[in-house]
């Protein structure tokens, strides 16, 4: 689906149906593929070379390793589970009722702090890297979820423009 067909998707209460049209958009292909890739990609990290990384890990560092590996397993898991109840939707094997009933069983959970400085800074780069892609997909499907809801807050955009005129005038005393 194009922005076009986007914009043209149901109207619901004066507000375009985002949960219905994004479901079924090339948007959302893309986000289910790179979810899912993301998934297969960290399974094969930790089942081979994470394995071996880990065990030449110090003690402290090896704790934190498998730590954040379930929790990065966590993460991706509930991702996965996440998109393929919106696909199943925009396949039409589920309804938009039984999705938001899924939902209330599987939610995209709050993020967890990272380990400390000190000790991330430790972990081999490729669970770094790993971790840091599944924080900002789950970011990104969080909101998504909260636009979908009707949850999202109602932001004003920013201009950078305007705020730049008014740092001037503030300078200025104008």
């Amino acid at each position: 689906m194009n922005d076009a067909q986007l914009l043209e998707a149901p109207v619901q209460d004066g507000a375009i149906s985002f949960a219905r049209s994004f479901v079924r958009s090339d948007a959302f292909m893309t986000l289910f593929r790179e979810g899912m890739g993301l998934v297969e990609q960290t399974a094969a990290y930790l089942d081979g070379d994470g394995r071996k990384e880990s065990a030449a890990l110090p003690r402290e560092v090896a704790l934190t390793y498998a730590t954040e590996s379930m929790r990065l397993t966590t993460r991706l898991m509930q991702i996965a589970s996440w998109l393929l109840v919106q696909r199943a939707v925009a396949e039409g094997e589920m309804t938009a009722e039984q999705a938001r009933a899924e939902h209330n069983k599987v939610k995209i959970a709050d993020p967890i702090s990272a380990p400390a400085a000190g000790i991330f800074t430790q972990l081999p780069q490729s669970l770094r890297d790993l971790m840091e892609h599944s924080l900002r997909l789950q970011g990104r499907i969080r909101r998504l979820e909260d636009q979908m809801s009707g949850t999202a807050p109602v932001e004003a955009r920013a201009n950078p423009v305007q705020d730049q005129l008014a740092g001037l005038k503030a300078r200025l005393g104008l």
